[in-house]
């Protein structure tokens, strides 16, 4: 079995669930994108808009101030190891055009808007499609508020269905990575079933990311309970898995 490989996620928000505000500055964001690479991560997950419940959406001006200059820092380092976290293609068409396509995008709202696929084949950038119910299309707030789903087979259908129009468009699979989007929109039944996903899909790469998350309970900011998670996670045949703390699932490689 090929080796997991840990993805550090890094806030660029003053608003985040876990650690809104410690890496708003750009300087403490690069800080901590350089002590996540030396913890052990494979790549580096970079987002500037909170996705948690009741979250201010930024728009595409102000998500590309706070990340401009993190990017200006760690790309030409770490090319083709960060993931910028963003469902805007107006941001992503403007990092491809001033550092080139040295990044993945990680679209939390699953390439649901035809622009960011596109985007992603013109500039032939690796793609992470994150699962949102597509009756939500790209409304984070409005996936949290539900009527949250239940079917796993629903997030299987909806994210090949996903993948299929990025084959499409030109973005060849070996570029494509399965998130099922654990929190987003689901009942915390189904949040914990999908630790298992890439049973679900196994000739496909599988991101997991749990770290953290509400559906893990009152322990959730606990080592044991996120450790717990990314065991199943390994377990059943993930390609990656998104965590905040780097060190400690490294137990897990």
């Amino acid at each position: 079995m090929k080796k997991v490989q840990i993805i550090g996620i890094v806030n660029v928000t003053p608003d985040s669930f876990s650690d809104g505000g410690l890496y708003f500055s750009p300087d403490a964001a690069v800080a901590h994108v350089e002590q996540l690479f030396q913890d052990g991560a494979s790549l580096v997950d970079i987002g500037a808009e909170s996705t948690r419940p009741g979250a201010v959406p930024l728009s595409p001006e102000e998500e590309w101030q706070r990340i401009a200059p993190i990017l200006q820092e760690v790309l030409p380092r770490h090319a083709g190891l960060i993931l910028l976290d963003s469902h805007h293609p107006e941001t992503i068409e403007r990092a491809a055009s001033a550092f080139g396509s040295i990044f993945h995008i990680n679209d939390v709202t699953g390439f649901n808007d035809s622009r960011m696929v596109e985007v992603a084949a013109r500039y032939k950038l690796p793609a992470v499609v994150s699962h949102l119910p597509s009756q939500f299309a790209t409304d984070i707030q409005r996936a949290h508020k539900g009527p949250l789903i239940s079917d796993i087979q629903q997030v299987r259908t909806e994210l090949l269905d996903r993948q299929a129009v990025l084959l499409a468009a030109g973005v060849p699979e070996s570029a494509i990575i399965l998130d099922p989007g654990i929190g987003f929109g689901k009942t915390p039944e189904l949040n914990m079933a999908l630790l298992e996903f890439a049973r679900f899909v196994p000739d496909h790469q599988v991101l997991i990311g749990y770290s953290r998350k509400r559906f893990l309970g009152d322990n959730r900011f606990d080592t044991e309970s996120n450790l717990a998670a990314g065991r199943i996670a390994v377990a059943a045949g993930a390609a990656y898995i998104r965590v905040h703390d780097v060190v400690v699932h490294r137990t897990l490689l």
